[in-house]
Formats: C-alpha cells, structure tokens, sequence
C-alpha cells in the first residue's frame, strides 16, 4: 500500500502531540500510580475509535490498551509506549516544567506516550487499509517495581499487564526510546543484543542494638552493610570473566536510628547488569552468600530480595522490518547500528516471549551543549522527534501487517497459476 498519505497526516499532527506530551510532563506520576496519564490517554484512544481496555494489570491495574481492528483479519501487531516518571526534582527551566515537587519526566516517557498516541489517531484514519489488528500498550512501572504482599515478588509494569494477558494472540512487537546520544532526526538499532538484563536487589542485615561503650554485646548492622558493599564491588573483579560485560552499583543505605546507638537493622538497595543468564546466576549466587556469610561473622542475619532481570535482545526478521521502517522515515543514511548497552528495559519482558524489536530515537537539539542524559534533572529533548516517533510506529505496522498481505496475494496467484486451464478460482 500507499503509505505516503498516513505519513504525511501524522505530519499535520506535530502541535497536537507537543501539547500532548506538555500536558504529561507538567503532571508526572510514578510507577504504577499513574491515573492522570492513564485517564487521559483512554480517553483519546476512545476519541480515536479504539476499542479501550483501562485498568489493565492483574495486581496493581493501571494499564491502558487501546486495540484497532483493520477492514480484513491478519497478524496482530503490538506497539508500547511506558507511562511513568522518575522520582526526581527537574531543574530545566522550561515554561512547561513539572508542576510536582520532585517527580520529572526525565526519561522521554511522555514523549513515546505522545508518540504512540499520534500512531494511534493516525492508524484510525486509515483502518481500512490494515489488514490486522494493532494493540496499543501504554505500561506503567517501567522505571521500577513495587512488591506484592501476597508473595514477596517485585513486579514491573510489564510484568503486570503480561500477566494480565496482553500477549495472547501476538505476532510482533516493537517500542521506541528516545536517546540522546543521538541526534534528532536518526534512528539506532542493535543487531541483536541491545539492553541487559537489569538485576534489582534489596540486601538487609538484622543485628542485635546496644549501646556504644558496651559493642561486645551487640551486632552492629552498619558494619555488616559496610563490609558487604566492600566484599561484593571486590567479588565482581574477581568472579566474573572480566571479557563479559558486567556492572553493579548501589542507590541507597539506610541504618540505625540514633547517633550513639549501635544500629539493630540496615538496608541497602542496588542493582546488576550482564548479558548472559550464567553471569547473572554467578552475581546472584554471590549476593547471596556473601550476605550470609557477613551476617553470620557479626552475629546478625540477612535477607536478600531480587528481582531478576531479562535480556532485550531483538529478533533478527523483526529488527528487519524495524530498518525497512526507519529507511522510510529517515533514509538509508538516518539509521545506524548501536553497540549492546548494559542500560535495562522491561520490554525486555515482551521479546522474551514474542518476536519484536526496540529502537532509539534520536533526541537530542541541534546545537545544544551540553547534551543531558536520561534521568538528568535537566534532561530535554527536541520535540520534533514526536511525529518523527508516530511515523516510525505506523510505518512499523504497514510493515509487519504489509509483508503478510503481500504473502496471501503471493500465495492466491500460486494457487490460480496452479489452476487447469478453463478452470476459475472463484468467488
């Protein structure tokens, strides 16, 4: 098909997805707390004349799906975009900043919803060229997770609305991330490995409190955290093949609750990231009996709670059709080839299941010095990007749901050529 005329309607769509996309960043919601965002993006979804599904999750509920039945039956495509900030103060000085103390959108996630929602009106308008159903996915919880009462687990957005069965009868899936170390107006790509697995973990030690002229009679938790930040950022040197990538860090230590007081309890929280499902055992395996073993030398007892991360790596056919995709909206000469990065993406948890691919768009203003990265408090990116990201999501689907209608011509003419002669296929 033509795809000439849905790209060039997406075009006239650039005001509408800024305002979008300026609303959501000046109300930013986290993790799975998102009504705002949600309630709006259901509400044009339904204005578009999709078929909604709101409060989508089986434990914490708040996703949205938006689905667009095309005029003939064929492949389902799903296409996502996450939802949620970041817990952080923004310091950009634009006139639309967060309107929310200490909450930004300093990820680029209220532009692939903009995004996604500028694919979704378009896709609409022209339904009756698709040959396929499109499922429009908009994930809380991709920055983080929360824990369920009922079994300890830490689940993310996408584990949420997975659980809840938005894969069933999926062919393909695809999302976008803007990148800064890009510039805008190209598109990047990774052969196959593109994110790590992004390994969340919560170490707490429980000792015994006392006071600090008598410590033989106590079990100092502070040196129990101390000790295992130290024996851990020593055991990632050693233990693993230092040719395979690899990295840990830690983001908070909490203790004690008094100034002379030997601490009864700490927690430290951190997170790990590798490539491969052996390295990422070998560092589980280590956390873990590391804080055993710390915990047993001071008299205290440890707990270690972990989410476990899972590999994005692209599926070869669908990275294809993601570069047949990008050369149509940014040349041949706007898509590159990226090397794997040790960030983490929770759409890791679609591609492990279906075939899909995940591209970085490019987002950083012509000209600006010094470019901030993701999750920066003065993280910004050039808003031309967003038609640029809801061509490149409608292209993705004329691709995956094209290529399939071309198969069933191809195999209507086999079966007519194969046709005795004077003998018609039909109706």
């Amino acid at each position: 098909m033509d795809t000439a005329p849905i790209l060039a309607y997406i075009d006239t769509l650039q005001e509408e997805l800024i305002r979008i996309r300026r609303d959501i960043h000046q109300h930013p919601e986290v993790l799975f707390d998102v009504p705002r965002t949600a309630g709006k993006v259901a509400e044009l979804l339904e204005r578009y004349g999709l078929e909604v599904q709101r409060q989508v999750g089986r434990h914490f509920g708040s996703g949205v799906v938006g689905l667009l039945h095309g005029s003939k039956e064929g492949r389902t495509v799903l296409l996502r975009a996450d939802m949620d900030a970041l817990p952080i103060q923004e310091e950009t000085g634009a006139e639309y900043s967060s309107r929310h103390a200490g909450i930004m959108h300093a990820c680029g996630h209220d532009a692939h919803t903009a995004m996604l929602l500028g694919a979704a009106k378009a896709l609409s308008r022209f339904r009756n060229e698709l040959h396929g159903t499109v499922k429009f996915v908009f994930q809380p919880a991709e920055e983080g997770t929360r824990q369920l009462e009922s079994d300890g687990r830490l689940i993310s957005g996408g584990r949420d609305m997975i659980e809840a069965g938005i894969l069933e009868g999926v062919d393909t899936c695809f999302a976008i991330h803007v990148w800064p170390d890009l510039p805008a107006g190209t598109l990047g790509l990774h052969k196959k490995e593109a994110m790590a697995a992004s390994s969340h973990f919560t170490v707490r030690f429980h000792g015994v409190s006392g006071h600090h002229s008598s410590p033989h009679l106590a079990a100092d938790a502070i040196l129990m955290a101390a000790q295992f930040i130290n024996e851990i950022k020593l055991a990632m040197t050693t233990v693993v093949d230092p040719l395979e990538p690899a990295v840990l860090s830690f983001g908070t230590l909490n203790a004690g609750t008094v100034l002379n007081a030997i601490a009864d309890h700490s927690e430290i929280k951190g997170s790990f990231r590798a490539f491969h499902p052996a390295v990422v055992d070998k560092i589980t395996h280590r956390i873990q009996r590391t804080a055993e073993l710390v915990a047993m030398q001071h008299g205290g007892t440890s707990e270690v709670i972990q989410r476990t991360g899972t590999l994005l790596s692209n599926d070869s056919h669908v990275r294809q059709l993601a570069e047949q995709a990008g050369h149509v909206v940014f040349g041949k000469h706007g898509v590159q080839e990226l090397r794997p990065i040790l960030a983490g993406e929770d759409f890791a948890l679609y591609t492990d299941q279906i075939p899909g691919a995940f591209a970085f768009l490019g987002s950083s203003r012509e000209g600006c010095d010094p470019v901030y990265p993701i999750h920066h408090p003065k993280f910004g990116l050039d808003e031309s990007i967003l038609t640029l990201g809801a061509k490149l999501h409608a292209q993705f689907v004329l691709e995956a749901l094209g290529e399939e209608r071309a198969e069933q011509e191809e195999r209507g003419s086999a079966f007519t050529a194969a046709l005795p002669a004077g003998v018609s296929r039909g109706v």
